[in-house]
């Protein structure tokens, strides 16, 4: 494989971690934000420690995601570099360091 190829399925891989962890965050706060609600409707004196609990909690998903996409187009930009010489040979004949 070339390095075009090596250079597209690295942005495949980022796109795909960036969506899968936009994904995993909208349903963890859905969900906290669901078993806040339903716990605020049976019991409605609790809302305002439930709607600090979840606030916070939100904040914490958020944060994992936000780090989480930052890694990703990390790793983008990474893949984006130049690539310079790994190895680069003397010419036969000649020692280094002469």
């Amino acid at each position: 494989m070339n390095d075009l190829t090596f250079l597209g399925l690295g942005y495949i891989g980022a796109g795909l971690g960036a969506g899968l962890t936009l994904i995993g965050a909208g349903l963890g706060i859905g969900k906290l934000a669901y078993g806040a609600l339903e716990g605020t409707a049976r019991q409605p004196e609790a809302g305002g420690a439930l709607r600090t609990t979840m606030i916070i909690a939100a904040a914490l998903i958020e944060g994992l995601a936000f780090f989480a996409l930052v890694i990703c187009l990390l790793a983008v930009m990474n893949f984006a570099m130049p690539k310079g010489e790994t190895a680069v040979s003397a010419p036969a004949g000649q020692v280094a360091g002469h």
